[in-house]
């Protein structure tokens, strides 16, 4: 997931940059509202964090002209102006979300994955397959071979991750907070653990093997197509 972090005080700034970076999340930071409009314009974002007091342009300009481009991206305004017209103006240009400062990074972390669930409740392909591998994303249904495959939640979520991030090794850091809500510790094994178990159901009565180990990088779900 790529977010773009706009945030013209700069200790703020490195703290959620980096913070959202080791929660798995790709983070791009700018300064300035005109940079953070441009980047919105020309890059493909996930989601959007704005400041509302920044040079250049302010937040709500960014966003106007945001929205007024056709970008539905969503849209959370972190800030220090806590008055109620202030949040119902950002609310009407089009904000998805508004927290004020100061924060608890926890809960700007639960929204940030609240409002990227959200974005994604409601997936433009219903049905995911690579190879043999078919999965019916609003039956919640996997299938390999034509044979069903049985899968607890959260391995059919770690399926639906590695599928549609097809051939794109995800870190375990990204896994976990994707799958799992919950920052990667490395001295647990918890995600060798379930893609062992994923492993054993999609791959072990094939001949083709779709999920691979990217050694000390993560995992990786691809494999040729179906003839």
């Amino acid at each position: 997931m790529k977010l773009l972090v706009a945030e013209d005080e700069p200790k703020t700034g490195t703290y959620l940059q980096q913070g959202l970076s080791e929660a798995g999340f790709n983070v791009d930071r700018v300064m300035t509202g005109t940079d953070a409009l441009q980047h919105a314009l020309s890059e493909s974002y996930d989601l959007l964090i704005l400041d509302v007091m920044m040079p250049g342009l302010d937040g709500w300009e960014v966003l106007r002209m945001v929205r007024a481009a056709g970008k539905d991206v969503p849209v959370l305004f972190l800030t220090a102006r806590d008055g109620v017209e202030d949040r119902v103006k950002g609310l009407e240009l089009g904000a998805d979300d508004y927290l004020i400062k100061p924060f608890a990074f926890s809960e700007l972390l639960a929204r940030v994955r609240t409002l990227l669930r959200r974005g994604n409740s409601a997936p433009t392909q219903a049905i995911l397959r690579i190879a043999d591998l078919e999965v019916d994303l609003l039956k919640r249904r996997a299938t390999r071979g034509g044979k069903r495959i049985e899968l607890t939640a959260k391995e059919f979520s770690l399926l639906e991750l590695l599928m549609r991030r097809r051939g794109e090794v995800l870190p375990k850091s990204l896994i976990a907070s994707q799958v799992w809500d919950m920052n990667f510790d490395s001295d647990t094994n918890v995600i060798e653990v379930a893609v062992r178990r994923l492993r054993a159901k999609i791959d072990d009565d094939f001949a083709v093997k779709l999920i691979h180990t990217a050694r000390g990088m993560g995992y990786m779900l691809d494999g040729p197509e179906p003839e």
